[in-house]
């Protein structure tokens, strides 16, 4: 009777866990080989996990809503056809009996973490109801930290979830020795473990983050449309880089009608000898990669105190989807592609994000983004920085406009292709001299644009 164990698979450098959002396949329903079993979703993008091989759907170790893990067991299959599925499913539904059994019994739980904290067993759920995903709870056991005081921390994910970076932010300030409620509550509760009143009260009083009274007024003719997953997690997403990082934007105007003219000229025998079009995003991605070698300080990641530059050039492009949400698929060594290869890239990845079939992995990892706001014909931007990136670059629609050219003659005014460039950046390590020069080498790579270049 051959069984396998169904795990959830990886997803990207830094996907650590997912929530199983439904399942496709019903416990002793037969799948194929790459058959979707489960629809999962990470803080990234939404996908499927395939069936190995072909069997029976024995049992599900998790179920819709849970947050499991990157290497967890979500299912067992048997690989011996329909007969193995009725005796596999006691065997395996035995396994995760006593952990279905905690989350039942919280209050001993927590009469344990009281009583001592350096041995503590944090459950699914606290007394607030608040739900800790498997990452959070084993890095609140290594540290030591009782449901009582987990409860304390102030969630940033969604529905108030405490995020792996919220606990390591908790733990930080708890080991510089800043002051925290939560310590004082266990330790003033522990000297009366017999008095069940007296240790249910600070569990009442200190439920997760009320939710904040809406002072929006509603008029009788306005409609209420709840944001869906993907929005809140940008808005999440958003809201955290503008508090992490004190955003800059500088901004820089450029003559493209060198790039303008050339494209004109090369966009059909591109799109009959590639199978591709040829948009401006490719040429101005290479322009981007060019002055990130210029000036590498722009391609970093912060860590505490620590400035982490990156050696590999990734880039990031904004797209828009077609339900309004934004999604931002990554060109890995963007810098070791030449016009062909990224416009091919740029095109396969965009055409996948509007279907919806982009994979965890093409959307993390990025170094730097690009995003296109002249798509929706706005000038410039003010673009937020993905992070844990420290900068952004937006280009603005191109324009004809009267400029003044410098001739041998004299100056001249010509109607020119001018576009505005957008660069946001992080003021802890990215300062004026460095984002404003970098963005300026931008423009001038793009103004130096060869109009007699052959394509490749």
């Amino acid at each position: 009777m051959a069984q396998i164990e169904l795990l959830l698979p990886k997803m990207g450098e830094s996907v650590a866990e997912a929530t199983i959002i439904k399942w496709l396949v019903e416990e002793g329903q037969t799948v194929e080989a790459d058959d979707p079993i489960v629809e999962i979703a990470t803080d990234k993008v939404d996908s499927e996990v395939p069936s190995p091989e072909d069997g029976v759907l024995v049992k599900k170790m998790v179920n819709d809503g849970d947050v499991v893990e990157v290497g967890q067991v979500i299912a067992i299959i048997s690989t011996d056809g329909d007969a193995a599925a009725a005796p596999s499913a006691p065997e395996a539904s035995s396994a995760p009996a006593p952990a279905a059994a905690a989350p039942a019994t919280p209050a001993p739980e927590v009469v344990a973490a009281v009583s001592a904290p350096l041995d503590v067993a944090v459950g699914k759920t606290g007394p607030s109801g608040r739900f800790y995903s498997p990452l959070v709870r084993s890095i609140a056991k290594e540290e030591g930290i009782p449901m009582l005081e987990l409860e304390s921390i102030s969630g940033s994910g969604q529905e108030g979830r405490v995020t792996k970076k919220d606990i390591l932010g908790y733990i930080a300030e708890r080991k510089n020795g800043a002051s925290t409620s939560a310590q004082p509550a266990a330790s003033t509760s522990a000297p009366a473990p017999a008095s069940n009143t007296a240790q249910s009260a600070p569990l009442t009083s200190t439920p997760a983050k009320p939710a904040a009274k809406s002072n929006v007024v509603i008029g009788p003719n306005d409609e209420i449309v709840e944001m869906d997953r993907m929005r809140k997690l940008i808005a999440d997403h958003m809201v955290m880089s503008k508090h992490t990082s004190p955003h800059v934007t500088s901004f820089v105007e450029a003559d493209v009608t060198n790039i303008v003219n050339w494209r004109n000229k090369n966009k059909k025998s591109f799109e009959q000898n590639e199978g591709e079009k040829l948009t401006f995003t490719p040429i101005f991605m290479e322009a981007v990669v060019k002055a990130i070698k210029d000036f590498p300080g722009v391609n970093a990641s912060v860590d505490g105190t620590n400035v982490i530059l990156r050696k590999d050039i990734n880039i990031g492009m904004a797209a828009a989807l077609p339900s309004g949400n934004l999604i931002v698929p990554v060109i890995k060594n963007a810098d070791q592609l030449n016009m062909v290869g990224l416009a091919k890239k740029v095109n396969d990845l965009a055409n996948r994000a509007r279907t919806n079939k982009l994979t965890p992995d093409e959307i993390s990892g990025g170094t730097f983004t690009l995003t296109n706001v002249g798509t929706f014909g706005n000038v410039m931007g003010t673009p937020i920085i993905n992070q844990p990136q420290v900068a952004i670059l937006a280009v603005g629609a191109i324009r004809k406009r009267p400029a003044v050219l410098e001739t041998p003659l004299g100056d001249v005014i010509a109607i020119r292709h001018m576009m505005f460039l957008s660069h946001s950046y992080d003021h802890r390590v990215v300062d004026g001299m460095l984002g404003g020069s970098f963005v300026r080498r931008v423009a001038d790579y793009l103004e130096a644009f060869d109009p007699e270049r052959q394509i490749g």
